[in-house]
């Protein structure tokens, strides 16, 4: 099953990954695993980029609930990657992220596409809460 990512998005972030000559497996081909990581790298820079990245400290966060790939073309070390990150359908506590991951070196070629649903969450009480209007702002 190939996940669709919706038409109707807002680009948010963009990062540049190198690709690590350990993200390969014994395939010679980046891991499955490492594109999640990939997308969590995006995901936590935009993250920071706006103030809203978790901390320990903190009373509440994002909370990823569900993560999904599909996985176009293998990314081969050597490399970069250009990942771009998008939101959508933001609700009261969640929204929609998605990510596309390109090679720099072959733009407007993806690689690998997916995305991961965020719960804005009051940490003490373990559930979810509103999304911050400043975030809110941003996502709309």
């Amino acid at each position: 099953m190939r996940f669709e990512i919706p038409a109707d998005k807002k680009l948010v972030h963009e990062s540049i990954i190198p690709i690590r000559w350990g993200d390969m497996d014994a395939m010679g081909h980046v891991n499955n695993t490492i594109y999640f990581r990939y997308f969590e790298i995006v995901r936590l820079d935009w993250f920071y980029a706006i103030g809203a990245a978790a901390s320990r400290t903190a009373g509440s966060g994002p909370v990823i609930v569900n993560a999904f790939c599909s996985f176009l073309r293998q990314l081969e070390y050597p490399g970069e990657v250009r990942a771009r990150m998008y939101v959508a359908n933001p609700g009261r506590s969640s929204f929609d992220t998605y990510v596309t991951l390109e090679r720099t070196d072959e733009p407007g070629i993806v690689y690998a596409e997916g995305g991961a649903m965020t719960v804005w969450t009051d940490y003490a009480a373990r559930k979810s809460a509103p999304i911050p209007d400043a975030l809110r702002a941003l996502i709309a």
